[in-house]
């Protein structure tokens, strides 16, 4: 015993550092890798993005207990969500807000009975497409303006959700790559709590598909970036 507490004073500083380090990724900026292709094309395969955990609470570090109330998710945000529903963390865009009525009719989003407006783009770099052709398109409503991803051939049922009355409390979250993401159309409506912060830049990208090697054009680039005004 005696031999473990010296060890632990000697080495006192780089635990406290270790601490800290993992306490700030806990409750103000944390960074996710993203596996999957659901918010393509705005976060692709292979990025480590930038989180604000404090962009809406201030939480007690390692637990979902919010101290300090700061802000609301906004419509357009992209959030990470700690989800029950779906057993994992997920990173998707918050576009129903509570007592919004949400619908999708052939992809096209409708909010409170106003359809989006949407403006053909052109995207590259997206490997999916070779298997599975899309098209692109800004997808704008009031002051939110993204890119989204269309698949041309197939369809998903998935175009076709609602209408909806999105409930107190809780956010309808969908992917931008719609017709390739398991969103609210599939788990339902997201609990406030649930929502652990919002993420804005890309901190460094590596492509899965060549032996991992960082995507220069994509370190440091703010998400939605190709929307910017």
């Amino acid at each position: 015993m005696n031999a473990v507490m010296r060890l632990l004073v000697r080495h006192r500083g780089f635990l406290v550092f270790m601490l800290g380090m993992l306490a700030f990724r806990s409750a103000v900026a944390d960074w996710n890798v993203v596996p999957s292709g659901s918010m393509q094309p705005t976060i692709q395969i292979g990025d480590r993005i930038l989180v604000n955990r404090a962009a809406y609470d201030i939480r007690l570090p390692w637990s979902d207990i919010s101290l300090v109330h700061l802000a609301d998710p906004q419509r357009g945000d992209i959030v990470i969500v700690d989800s029950a529903a779906a057993h994992e963390r997920l990173v998707k865009r918050v576009m129903g807000l509570p007592g919004d009525e949400i619908a999708l009719r052939s992809d096209v989003l409708y909010v409170n009975g106003r359809a989006a407006r949407y403006t053909a783009t052109a995207v590259s770099g997206i490997r999916d497409d070779e298997q599975m052709p899309a098209r692109y398109a800004i997808e704008s409503y009031g002051g939110m303006r993204h890119a989204v991803r269309l698949v041309r051939y197939l369809p998903a049922a998935a175009g076709n959700y609602g209408p909806v009355r999105v409930p107190p409390g809780h956010y309808l979250l969908l992917g931008d790559d719609r017709d390739n993401s398991a969103d609210s159309r599939y788990f339902g409506f997201f609990p406030r709590r649930e929502i652990l912060g919002r993420a804005h830049h890309v901190l460094v990208s590596l492509d899965p598909g060549h032996y991992y090697l960082p995507r220069g054009a994509r370190t440091g680039q703010a998400l939605d970036a190709c929307c910017a005004r």
